[in-house]
Protein backbone atom coordinates (compact mmCIF):
# COMPACT_ATOMS: atom_id res chain seq x y z
CA UNK A 1 0.00 0.00 0.00
CA UNK A 2 1.59 3.58 -0.74
CA UNK A 3 1.05 6.97 0.45
CA UNK A 4 -0.47 9.47 -1.75
CA UNK A 5 -1.05 12.36 0.54
CA UNK A 6 -0.14 12.59 3.98
CA UNK A 7 -0.33 16.47 4.82
CA UNK A 8 0.70 15.55 8.83
CA UNK A 9 4.19 13.59 7.32
CA UNK A 10 5.98 11.83 8.01
CA UNK A 11 5.37 9.58 4.87
CA UNK A 12 6.59 10.20 2.21
CA UNK A 13 4.05 10.54 -1.18
CA UNK A 14 4.71 7.69 -3.49
CA UNK A 15 6.31 5.77 -0.76
CA UNK A 16 4.93 1.97 0.62
CA UNK A 17 4.02 2.10 3.76
CA UNK A 18 4.31 -1.45 6.36
CA UNK A 19 1.22 -2.53 8.53
CA UNK A 20 2.44 -0.77 11.75
CA UNK A 21 2.69 2.61 9.46
CA UNK A 22 -0.74 2.16 8.36
CA UNK A 23 -2.07 1.89 11.96
CA UNK A 24 -0.24 5.07 13.01
CA UNK A 25 -1.96 6.99 9.98
CA UNK A 26 -5.64 5.79 10.79
CA UNK A 27 -4.88 6.04 14.55
CA UNK A 28 -7.88 8.09 16.70
CA UNK A 29 -6.93 11.16 18.26
CA UNK A 30 -5.54 10.87 21.96
CA UNK A 31 -7.51 11.99 24.91
CA UNK A 32 -11.27 13.18 23.23
CA UNK A 33 -14.12 11.71 21.48
CA UNK A 34 -13.95 11.05 17.89
CA UNK A 35 -16.52 9.94 15.60
CA UNK A 36 -15.31 8.62 12.39
CA UNK A 37 -17.62 6.82 9.64
CA UNK A 38 -16.37 4.41 7.43
CA UNK A 39 -18.19 3.69 3.97
CA UNK A 40 -16.99 2.45 0.06
CA UNK A 41 -18.42 3.64 -2.83
CA UNK A 42 -17.96 2.49 -6.47
CA UNK A 43 -16.54 5.27 -8.99
CA UNK A 44 -19.71 5.52 -9.77
CA UNK A 45 -21.35 6.50 -6.93
CA UNK A 46 -22.90 3.23 -5.60
CA UNK A 47 -22.72 2.63 -1.94
CA UNK A 48 -23.82 -1.09 -2.80
CA UNK A 49 -23.24 -3.46 -5.31
CA UNK A 50 -25.84 -5.56 -7.56
CA UNK A 51 -26.77 -7.52 -4.09
CA UNK A 52 -27.81 -4.56 -2.36
CA UNK A 53 -25.04 -4.89 -0.28
CA UNK A 54 -21.85 -2.57 0.63
CA UNK A 55 -19.98 -6.53 0.90
CA UNK A 56 -19.89 -6.93 -2.65
CA UNK A 57 -17.93 -3.94 -3.74
CA UNK A 58 -15.23 -4.38 -1.19
CA UNK A 59 -11.60 -4.97 -2.68
CA UNK A 60 -8.52 -6.93 -0.42
CA UNK A 61 -7.27 -3.61 0.11
CA UNK A 62 -10.58 -1.86 1.49
CA UNK A 63 -11.17 -4.86 3.65
CA UNK A 64 -7.80 -4.64 5.49
CA UNK A 65 -8.35 -0.95 6.30
CA UNK A 66 -12.04 -1.67 7.54
CA UNK A 67 -10.45 -4.80 10.11
CA UNK A 68 -7.84 -2.27 10.59
CA UNK A 69 -10.07 0.52 12.09
CA UNK A 70 -12.36 -1.61 13.82
CA UNK A 71 -9.11 -3.05 15.78
CA UNK A 72 -8.29 0.76 16.34
CA UNK A 73 -11.77 1.83 17.26
CA UNK A 74 -13.87 1.49 21.24
CA UNK A 75 -17.45 0.55 19.56
CA UNK A 76 -18.55 -0.41 16.01
CA UNK A 77 -22.06 1.85 15.79
CA UNK A 78 -24.30 0.99 12.96
CA UNK A 79 -28.20 1.67 11.80
CA UNK A 80 -30.33 -1.29 12.76
CA UNK A 81 -31.02 -1.29 8.83
CA UNK A 82 -27.63 -2.10 8.11
CA UNK A 83 -27.46 -4.45 10.47
CA UNK A 84 -29.99 -6.61 9.65
CA UNK A 85 -29.07 -6.35 5.89
CA UNK A 86 -25.64 -7.31 6.15
CA UNK A 87 -25.64 -9.47 8.45
CA UNK A 88 -24.29 -7.47 11.21
CA UNK A 89 -22.92 -9.65 14.46
CA UNK A 90 -20.98 -8.73 17.38
CA UNK A 91 -16.73 -7.98 16.63
CA UNK A 92 -14.59 -11.26 17.37
CA UNK A 93 -11.72 -11.24 18.61
CA UNK A 94 -8.07 -10.58 16.46
CA UNK A 95 -4.19 -10.88 17.01
CA UNK A 96 -3.94 -7.17 17.39
CA UNK A 97 -7.43 -6.58 19.39
CA UNK A 98 -7.85 -9.87 21.39
CA UNK A 99 -11.00 -7.52 23.55
CA UNK A 100 -12.88 -6.47 20.77
CA UNK A 101 -14.88 -3.07 20.58
CA UNK A 102 -18.72 -3.26 21.31
CA UNK A 103 -21.43 -3.36 18.56
CA UNK A 104 -24.12 -0.86 19.69
CA UNK A 105 -26.71 -0.79 17.40
CA UNK A 106 -29.32 2.47 16.57
CA UNK A 107 -32.74 1.24 16.46
CA UNK A 108 -35.35 3.91 16.81
CA UNK A 109 -37.87 1.04 17.48
CA UNK A 110 -36.01 -0.61 19.97
CA UNK A 111 -36.16 -3.65 18.26
CA UNK A 112 -32.91 -6.29 18.91
CA UNK A 113 -31.50 -7.64 15.66
CA UNK A 114 -29.83 -11.20 15.24
CA UNK A 115 -26.48 -10.45 15.66
CA UNK A 116 -27.01 -8.53 18.99
CA UNK A 117 -29.12 -11.91 20.28
CA UNK A 118 -25.94 -14.12 19.80
CA UNK A 119 -23.99 -15.14 22.47
CA UNK A 120 -20.58 -13.66 23.50
CA UNK A 121 -18.24 -16.43 23.51
CA UNK A 122 -15.49 -14.18 23.01
CA UNK A 123 -16.81 -11.81 21.29
CA UNK A 124 -17.40 -7.69 21.79
CA UNK A 125 -20.13 -6.99 24.01
CA UNK A 126 -23.31 -5.37 22.14
CA UNK A 127 -25.48 -2.59 22.62
CA UNK A 128 -28.92 -1.14 21.40
CA UNK A 129 -29.25 2.44 21.26
CA UNK A 130 -33.07 3.25 20.93
CA UNK A 131 -35.24 6.44 22.46
CA UNK A 132 -38.33 6.36 24.40
CA UNK A 133 -40.24 6.41 21.54
CA UNK A 134 -39.94 2.67 21.08
CA UNK A 135 -42.31 2.09 24.28
CA UNK A 136 -42.28 0.27 27.43
CA UNK A 137 -43.10 -2.88 25.63
CA UNK A 138 -39.94 -2.90 22.99
CA UNK A 139 -37.85 -1.53 25.73
CA UNK A 140 -38.75 -4.38 28.45
CA UNK A 141 -38.44 -6.48 26.13
CA UNK A 142 -34.65 -5.64 24.64
CA UNK A 143 -33.95 -5.55 28.58
CA UNK A 144 -35.21 -9.36 28.87
CA UNK A 145 -33.07 -10.07 25.74
CA UNK A 146 -29.65 -8.14 26.66
CA UNK A 147 -30.06 -7.27 29.89
CA UNK A 148 -30.14 -3.63 31.21
CA UNK A 149 -27.35 -2.44 30.80
CA UNK A 150 -27.28 -3.18 26.80
CA UNK A 151 -30.12 -1.07 26.24
CA UNK A 152 -29.00 2.97 26.08
CA UNK A 153 -32.15 4.98 26.00
CA UNK A 154 -30.97 8.83 24.25
CA UNK A 155 -33.81 11.11 23.26
CA UNK A 156 -37.34 11.18 23.38
CA UNK A 157 -38.97 11.01 19.76
CA UNK A 158 -36.04 10.12 18.30
CA UNK A 159 -32.68 8.50 19.07
CA UNK A 160 -30.18 11.85 20.19
CA UNK A 161 -27.16 11.35 18.75
CA UNK A 162 -25.06 13.61 20.55
CA UNK A 163 -26.72 12.14 23.78
CA UNK A 164 -26.18 8.48 22.60
CA UNK A 165 -22.29 8.80 21.93
CA UNK A 166 -21.66 10.70 25.22
CA UNK A 167 -23.19 7.93 27.03
CA UNK A 168 -21.13 5.48 25.06
CA UNK A 169 -17.56 7.78 26.40
CA UNK A 170 -19.15 7.69 29.65
CA UNK A 171 -18.72 4.07 29.50
CA UNK A 172 -15.18 4.31 27.86
CA UNK A 173 -16.13 4.19 24.56
CA UNK A 174 -15.28 7.45 22.85
CA UNK A 175 -13.26 6.39 19.79
CA UNK A 176 -16.33 5.60 17.58
CA UNK A 177 -16.67 3.73 14.19
CA UNK A 178 -19.99 4.51 12.43
CA UNK A 179 -20.11 2.11 9.58
CA UNK A 180 -23.64 3.17 8.25
CA UNK A 181 -25.86 3.05 6.64
CA UNK A 182 -26.77 5.60 4.47
CA UNK A 183 -29.70 6.94 6.81
CA UNK A 184 -27.27 6.94 9.79
CA UNK A 185 -24.15 8.71 8.29
CA UNK A 186 -27.11 11.21 7.22
CA UNK A 187 -28.46 11.78 10.61
CA UNK A 188 -24.70 11.77 12.28
CA UNK A 189 -24.04 14.60 10.01
CA UNK A 190 -27.11 16.65 10.44
CA UNK A 191 -26.71 16.13 14.14
CA UNK A 192 -22.74 17.45 13.76
CA UNK A 193 -21.22 14.15 15.85
CA UNK A 194 -19.14 13.04 12.75
CA UNK A 195 -15.43 14.78 12.96
CA UNK A 196 -13.99 12.27 10.18
CA UNK A 197 -14.74 9.92 7.10
CA UNK A 198 -13.16 7.25 5.75
CA UNK A 199 -13.65 6.76 2.70
CA UNK A 200 -12.67 3.85 -0.12
CA UNK A 201 -13.25 4.44 -3.52
CA UNK A 202 -13.23 1.22 -5.64
CA UNK A 203 -11.91 0.93 -8.75
CA UNK A 204 -15.56 -0.23 -10.38
CA UNK A 205 -18.93 0.88 -11.83
CA UNK A 206 -22.12 -0.96 -10.85
CA UNK A 207 -24.42 0.71 -12.65
CA UNK A 208 -28.14 0.67 -11.64
CA UNK A 209 -29.75 2.21 -8.59
CA UNK A 210 -27.66 1.68 -5.45
CA UNK A 211 -27.59 3.95 -3.05
CA UNK A 212 -25.21 6.63 -2.35
CA UNK A 213 -23.09 7.15 1.43
CA UNK A 214 -25.75 9.34 2.66
CA UNK A 215 -29.59 9.27 2.15
CA UNK A 216 -32.08 11.89 3.45
CA UNK A 217 -32.54 15.50 3.39
CA UNK A 218 -29.84 17.60 1.89
CA UNK A 219 -26.74 18.13 3.92
CA UNK A 220 -25.36 21.71 5.40
CA UNK A 221 -27.47 24.33 3.39
CA UNK A 222 -26.79 25.44 -0.05
CA UNK A 223 -22.66 24.59 0.39
CA UNK A 224 -23.31 21.16 2.13
CA UNK A 225 -21.09 19.71 4.62
CA UNK A 226 -16.81 20.68 3.64
CA UNK A 227 -14.60 18.29 4.19
CA UNK A 228 -10.63 18.48 4.29
CA UNK A 229 -8.67 15.51 3.15
CA UNK A 230 -6.25 14.61 5.84
CA UNK A 231 -5.08 11.09 4.33
CA UNK A 232 -4.86 9.25 1.34
CA UNK A 233 -3.68 5.76 0.06
CA UNK A 234 -3.99 3.41 -2.94
CA UNK A 235 -3.66 -0.21 -3.48
CA UNK A 236 -4.42 -2.29 -6.97
CA UNK A 237 -6.80 0.96 -7.70
CA UNK A 238 -8.55 1.28 -4.12
CA UNK A 239 -8.48 4.82 -3.19
CA UNK A 240 -8.11 4.96 1.08
CA UNK A 241 -8.39 8.22 2.56
CA UNK A 242 -9.20 10.63 5.70
CA UNK A 243 -11.54 13.57 5.43
CA UNK A 244 -11.91 16.12 8.14
CA UNK A 245 -15.29 17.22 8.72
CA UNK A 246 -14.87 21.19 8.56
CA UNK A 247 -17.35 22.14 11.77
CA UNK A 248 -18.02 26.16 11.07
Amino acid sequence: MRVLLDPRGPATPGGLVTASELADLYAFPHGRRWVRTNFVTTLDGSGVGADGRSGSINTPADNRVFALQRDLCDAVLVGSGTARAEGYERVTPTPRRPDPPTLAVVSGGGRVPQGLRQPTDGRGAGVLVTCAAAGPRALDRAREELGADAVLVAGDERVDLPTALDALAERGLRHVLCEGGPTLLAAALAAGVVDELALSVVPVVVGGDGTRITRGASLGGPDGIRLVPRLLVEEEGTLMGLWRVSHR
